[in-house]
């Protein structure tokens, strides 16, 4: 995609190919070309009209009805921020009293449409020709080109002192080379990243959820984000906008659990229930915090499955009823499956080296029963607790 491809689709040629695109779409990418062609449409712009269509149509998970309506690139889709996650995060911001926002490598602008929505003025800026007008295409989509402007510019020219506030998603892909695991490698540079909260106060930093906590800011918040039990993203909350060391919040149920991310959890023995904790409090280091909300323990202190001998019912984690437990064993294992009739078998695992798919083929599995599988250590000793479906 161009600039000038992008702008094409505001044409009533373009809007005329996206309206054949929609309609042809179908099963056979090639037959809908040709009738693209068909109806006179340029092959070029019949291809970037198909290409739309497609990307909308894959976009409806994260964006829901308004990806109907909003134009894309294969990789800005991918990097961008759940529509979900956003809108949050944008009642956070105008809850928290912010009025003009600098949205710092703004994408697709998914962030600056929910900040947008919520009140906010947004100055959007993306150093990317195409994502920057793509982003001002879907602001003009969606009625909102009133509250955001858009600039194709490097994030560190931006006099950010003119906000309120600033939200930074540095770039963490490069062409050909796929993520960028190393924040100094960040697009801007972490250091530059990092500094934000310096100058503006109000700083929120959306990153990668591997991020290390120790490049947490003095006095911020790290939020962990799950979105369906899929840990989607951090973001580091600064200045007068944090209101806790750790933060996992749950979407879209909008369950949230905070704490230090500091304490240590009882360790026991193995209960009557195991829970797997959501990603979002694994990675924020708040364990300890939900089990002392469900009474629990764990069975070993590295291990994050929590143990409770009485159900607790908790949005925080997915409670599995436990049968039996067993240090592991792969021929004890196959017999008690066998004896049990066990066909299909849920595996989970954490602190075991075992890979579940060639464990599911050395069990050699037959029957008509389904069970769930916990491959952990208890007390440092690998062991398997089956449990109940």
């Amino acid at each position: 995609m161009t600039v000038e491809s992008t702008a094409r689709f505001r044409t009533p040629e373009g809007v005329n190919a996206l309206a054949l695109a929609g309609a042809a779409t179908g099963d056979d990418p090639l037959a809908a070309a040709s009738a693209l062609r068909a109806a006179g449409v340029p092959p070029d712009l019949a291809a970037a009209a198909l290409t739309q269509v497609d990307l909308r149509r894959r976009a409806a998970a994260k964006f829901g009805p308004d990806a109907a309506s909003m134009f894309f690139t294969r990789a800005g889709l991918e990097q961008a921020t759940r529509a979900v996650v956003a809108d949050r995060r944008a009642a956070r911001l105008a809850a928290a009293g912010v009025r003009t926002l600098a949205d710092l490598g703004c994408g697709l602008g998914s962030d600056a449409l929910a900040a947008a929505r919520a009140g906010l003025t947004v100055h959007a800026v993306d150093a990317d020709p195409v994502t920057a007008e793509m982003a001002a295409a879907n602001a003009r989509a969606l009625g909102l080109a009133d509250r955001i402007t858009v600039e194709c510019a490097d994030a560190t020219t931006v006099p950010v002192e003119d906000y309120d506030a600033v939200f930074a998603d540095p770039a963490r892909r490069r062409a050909g080379r796929g993520r960028v695991f190393d924040p100094r490698s960040y697009s801007p540079p972490w250091d530059f990243i990092a500094g934000l909260a310096e100058r503006v106060p109000r700083t929120v930093l959306k990153l990668a959820p591997g991020i290390d906590h120790v490049l947490l800011p003095p006095g911020a918040e790290g939020e962990w984000v799950s979105v369906g039990g899929d840990l989607v993203e951090a973001a580091f909350w600064c200045g007068p906008l944090a209101s806790a060391p750790r933060r996992a919040t749950l979407l879209p149920g909008g369950a949230e659990l905070t704490g230090s991310g500091m304490r240590a959890a009882p360790v026991g023995g193995v209960g009557a229930y195991v829970y797997d904790p959501d990603p979002a409090v694994v990675r924020s280091h708040l364990v300890a915090e939900f089990a002392e909300t469900v009474n629990g323990r764990l069975a070993d202190p590295s291990i994050a499955y929590v143990h409770t001998d009485e159900p607790a019912e908790t949005p925080f984690a997915r409670r599995l009823e436990v049968t039996d437990v067993l240090p592991f064993s792969l021929k004890r294992l196959r017999t008690l499956l066998r004896e049990r009739g066990v066909g299909r078998l849920e595996i989970r695992k954490r602190g075991s080296a075992l890979e579940p798919e060639q464990l599911r083929r050395d069990l050699r599995l037959s029957g008509p029963t389904a069970a769930s599988l916990v491959l952990t250590r208890v007390a440092g000793a690998p062991t398997v607790i089956l449990c109940k479906p």
